[in-house]
């Protein structure tokens, strides 16, 4: 029988890690200040957040705008708990961090930090300053003061826009200023790593014109585009021409994307010289598929027809992140696609909530995607705990927390298999109730619906199916699926026979077993899953 060899040996080797775990836990573990910074890493063109020096996967979620003070945060953590997330995404703003100039305020920061480390949650934290979805709303009250030295966005009409221009050294230099002094603070305060990365602005860009058109901004826009902008383009035959005469129609878009991004990449170096945490800007999307002009959208962000300029402007920025909130499978997956680029680690900070999204994070994991949290996952607002009712609000967030709770028990090893390559991930679709993974000499193939001994489900009623299956040896698999059945084909044509099914955890690296699956639940050709969270660990062999 193939495949019995290696069962032997590789819950052998089990055996022997588990006590080389004990042993190491008997010396004592090293000084949590000797953890490494955090850190993303490429190798064979796919990426990985590194924390604590070993793969990591964000099961994050992002609180409200609002939610970041002291009085809220018990609603916050006990969503956070509930959700079963390892990371909450939670800002940090400018006007309560220097709520004087040059006198900085860091008590809320110290507060967020200790209460996420007694909770055993990382964070990234949120820096809203200059750009906070395309408005300046979280500048200090000082600085709404001084109009003039904060100024905002002329339309191409005259007209003042509710968007900070890009072109004020003033405004440049007090946001660099703070953000390096959070990051100082951070670097002395964080020994640990609770905190694994920094968002720099929020959703930068503008809405109501394309771009300033300020007497400074006209003056720098008549100039000629950067050289190293059309080098990284691949246009240098164009060299000394000015924006319009180099871009044309999309020369607004452009210079606007490329003044914006200098400014957060400046800030963002700043930060970094300080401390260097992993960084990213996030984006206000526009359609995927069918994109109208600049116009139509938050025009200057790191949208997906930009993302060169953003690199080439803002080296300093390790990510450039996609909010997603279109719940339409096509527009979302093509999103994940667009983001996921050899010059671009895949991350999704911020998502839609329960109702129709919870899937897509299945879909983010099958394109190699290091985090993924949905927005406004707390109880501070009545659209997550109507009325104060706790138990209905733990029920909305329910579909996330099977996503965590699936995650949860093999976090670190599905963050490595992804990073190696050897993990796949898939979503349920509308009217298409199988779907396949390939692993070459075995296929998973995946049906979703009722499952149980019926071979022939027909999807469940809304699309809520979805699997992850990640290559261990050989003949090895790690499976996790909800609402569906799985079974493995080989590409020899014999019959597949499950040697051995186990139930389990990984801790520190090293599976437990709970309990091993056999009879009614291995005997009808597959393996089925329901609603509840379980880890398999799956020895294959054929006859």
């Amino acid at each position: 029988m193939r495949g019995f060899r290696h069962f032997v040996s590789a819950f052998a080797l089990s055996a022997m890690a588990m006590n080389a775990q004990t042993t190491a836990a008997a010396a004592g573990t090293p000084h949590l200040q000797t953890k490494p910074i955090p850190e993303i890493v490429k190798k064979d063109g796919r990426y990985a957040l590194m924390v604590d020096g070993a793969p990591y996967l964000i099961l994050g979620a992002q609180c409200h705008n609002s939610s970041a003070w002291p009085a809220m945060l018990p609603k916050v953590w006990r969503a956070i708990e509930n959700l079963h997330a390892n990371t909450l995404e939670i800002p940090v703003y400018w006007e309560q961090f220097e709520p004087e100039p040059g006198k900085y305020d860091t008590s809320v920061i110290d507060t967020i930090i200790d209460q996420a480390r007694e909770r055993k949650v990382r964070l990234v934290l949120l820096w809203f300053a200059t750009w906070k979805n395309g408005s300046s709303h979280y500048i200090p009250l000082w600085a709404k003061r001084q109009p003039e030295k904060f100024p905002r966005i002329v339309g191409k009409n005259g007209r003042i826009v509710d968007s900070p221009s890009p072109h004020s050294p003033a405004a440049l230099q007090a946001d660099r200023s703070a953000f390096s002094a959070f990051m100082r603070h951070l670097k002395q305060r964080d020994t640990v790593r609770t905190v694994i990365m920094v968002q720099v602005q929020n959703e930068p860009g503008s809405w109501g014109s394309v771009r300033d058109y300020s007497p400074t901004a006209e003056k720098l826009f008549a100039e000629p585009v950067p050289e190293e902008l059309l080098k990284a383009l691949g246009t240098t035959a164009l060299a000394g021409a000015n924006w319009t005469a180099a871009f044309g129609p999309n020369a607004d878009e452009y210079f606007h994307a490329w003044s914006i991004a200098r400014f957060v990449g400046q800030v963002a170096a700043a930060g970094k010289r300080e401390y260097p945490l992993p960084m990213y800007a996030n984006a206000a999307l526009r359609d995927p598929i069918n994109p109208g002009p600049a116009s139509t959208y938050e025009s200057g962000g790191p949208t997906d027809n930009v993302i060169g300029i953003w690199k080439t402007a803002a080296p300093a920025l390790d990510v450039l992140a996609p909010d997603i909130y279109q719940g339409e499978s096509t527009r979302y997956r093509k999103v994940l696609e667009l983001y996921a680029r050899p010059d671009n680690p895949l991350l999704v900070p911020e998502t839609g909530g329960p109702a129709g999204y919870p899937r897509f994070f299945f879909a983010a994991l099958g394109r190699g995607a290091i985090g993924w949290a949905p927005f406004g996952l707390d109880y501070t607002s009545f659209s997550t705990e109507p009325q104060g009712m706790p138990r209905m609000a733990e029920e909305a967030l329910a579909p996330i927390a099977l996503n965590y709770q699936m995650l949860a028990p093999i976090m670190r090893e599905a963050a490595r298999l992804n990073f190696e390559g050897k993990l796949q991930a898939v979503a349920e679709e509308p009217g298409q109730a199988r779907q396949t993974m390939d692993f070459g000499d075995w296929k998973a193939v995946v049906t979703f619906g009722a499952g149980g001994r019926n071979n022939s489900a027909n999807g469940n009623p809304t699309p809520i199916g979805r699997a992850l299956v990640g290559r261990l040896g050989e003949n090895e698999f790690l499976v996790t699926v909800a609402y569906g059945k799985i079974a493995f084909t080989s590409s020899s044509g014999a019959h597949t026979d499950f040697l051995r099914v186990e139930e389990g955890r990984y801790e520190n690296g090293v599976f437990k077993p709970i309990r091993i699956w056999n009879g009614d639940e291995t005997d009808y050709g597959g393996l089925s899953f329901y609603a509840g969270p379980q880890a398999l660990r799956v020895l294959l062999g054929t006859y």
